[in-house]
């Protein structure tokens, strides 16, 4: 009898720990909020980016919501999510209140992923109507937006590919963009992970040294993705695994 007890309590025991287990294993990993512009130049990208997005949770065990709707760029709001994804919002598309909400969760710790138009900084942006947000620009790397080139196929180096969000990628990837410019490089002040090789397309006005993807190591889960204007990005096996690596990174170990 007590053999038998033994027996019974052994594999309800088992039973158990295969459950938590598995419940373990279920549960996901963090949650993810993508707030989108409503620029009419990003709708087409942003369409194709709301399932892009959920596939992509669905199939690495995140959750993720996705809105073009910034008054969820709050204090309290954001203290649920692990992972900002700024998907072509400019930061002068968030009022100052919002600004300072997405200020504190960076400075505190948060996951942020910056897409394209995410980087718009600079003095085209000044308004007599609102503050500027010069914490932004400065967390950008101190550089400011310049008038990007025409719409062109092009291609860009992973110079880092020890960075996690940038491991699994070869070193040339070719892909059509709009290849933003800015005032300076970048990399005096950040950690460039990829640049773009401009005898590739055509410039509007020469860089010589171009990154396009980029870390601030002053805030330890933070990437800037340049890359992302068009749609068929969605369908790009290499773009893909970018923005998931870069999202999985900036949602761990934190």
């Amino acid at each position: 009898m007590n053999r038998l007890l033994k027996l019974y309590c052994l594999f309800s025991l088992s039973g158990a720990v295969l459950i938590t287990l598995l419940s373990a294993h279920h549960k996901p990993k963090f949650k993810a909020l993508v707030v989108a512009s409503r620029a009419k130049d990003h709708l087409k990208m942003i369409a194709a980016a709301k399932p892009f997005f959920e596939k992509m949770a669905a199939e690495n065990n995140f959750n993720l919501e996705f809105t073009d709707d910034t008054s969820l760029v709050n204090e309290v709001n954001l203290m649920q999510y692990k992972v900002f994804i700024q998907l072509h919002l400019a930061p002068f598309d968030m009022s100052q209140a919002q600004q300072a909400a997405l200020q504190q969760y960076i400075e505190n710790g948060g996951g942020w992923v910056g897409i394209h138009a995410a980087g718009l900084t600079g003095a085209m942006f000044k308004s007599p109507k609102r503050e500027y947000w010069q914490w932004f620009e400065d967390f950008m790397g101190g550089i400011e937006y310049s008038p990007h080139p025409k719409f062109q196929k092009g291609t860009f180096i992973v110079e880092d590919r020890k960075h996690p969000a940038t491991n699994h990628l070869p070193k040339r990837i070719e892909v059509a963009d709009e290849w933003y410019e800015f005032n300076k490089s970048p990399r005096a002040n950040v950690r460039v992970l990829a640049s773009a090789n401009e005898s590739t397309y055509t410039q509007n006005k020469p860089m010589g040294d171009h990154p396009l993807i980029w870390c601030n190591e002053k805030y330890p889960h933070t990437i800037y993705i340049g890359i992302g204007h068009d749609a068929s990005l969605c369908n790009n096996k290499n773009y893909t695994t970018l923005v998931r690596n870069a999202i999985l990174w900036a949602g761990s170990n934190h």
